[in-house]
């Protein structure tokens, strides 16, 4: 599988995909056409209309999923698949609805390449369950796609310890998810991005941090490899 995970898709000057522009377009270079899926906002026309602007002007042909034509048929055209940001729980549930759920995780198996930014990340997951986001709707299940065989929690925030806010860290929330699940959780800050290639996974970007269940926490610099730690 190749898959690119990326924690969030505006930088902080607010430039939809810029702050990855140049990692993005290599990956999918040879990846055409695209098929954006925008089931993450509620206007996904809006959406996948921003999207695919932003991959043509990077050079990439690309289109967007359209519900209410056959996003099914579009996908078996698809050179790659990005599936954008948003709120995680309406994401799933509209992609368990339309079947694109199963049918985008075989075909990511079967070598399609694969992008996620934010909620995207989330499910390629192998379940939701580390999202920050509300739930809006409930889903089916919270099971994703399980591209991968950890956790991630995009848009990592660290500690202020000049804040005087009082209340629950998202490391304390990492760690509560881990009191009832026996997983690995990357800890994307943003900026951050997870290379994987067949069975090679690189952090890149930023910094990350890995949480485990009775384990130490442990920082990693851009450039790593983490094939030994998040083994699939």
């Amino acid at each position: 599988m190749r898959l690119l995970l990326i924690s969030n898709s505006t930088g902080p000057d607010g430039g939809y995909l810029d702050h990855c522009a140049g990692v993005l377009a290599g990956f999918l270079e040879e990846a055409a056409p695209v098929l954006f899926v925008p089931f993450a906002l509620d206007d996904e026309e809006a959406y996948g209309e921003k999207a695919c602007d932003r991959l043509c002007r990077l050079g990439v042909e690309a289109v967007w999923a359209d519900r209410s034509d056959d996003p099914l048929g579009q996908l078996e055209k698809a050179g790659s698949v990005f599936i954008g940001g948003g709120n995680t729980f309406r994401l799933l549930d509209r992609l368990y609805d339309t079947g694109m759920l199963e049918a985008i995780g075989d075909a990511v198996r079967g070598g399609l390449p694969y992008v996620g930014t934010s909620a995207g990340t989330n499910v390629a997951c192998p379940t939701i369950m580390t999202t920050n986001d509300m739930p809006i709707v409930e889903p089916p299940s919270f099971a994703a796609m399980g591209l991968v065989p950890f956790q991630i929690n995009p848009h990592y925030v660290d500690r202020d310890p000049d804040s005087s806010h009082q209340g629950e860290t998202r490391e304390e929330r990492i760690l509560e998810f881990l009191e009832m699940n026996d997983a690995v959780v990357v800890a994307l800050r943003e900026g951050a991005m997870i290379h994987v290639d067949g069975d090679r996974i690189r952090l890149d970007g930023a910094a990350a941090r890995t949480y485990r269940r009775d384990a130490e926490v442990v920082e990693h610099p851009p450039g790593t490899r983490l094939d030994d730690i998040l083994t699939f």
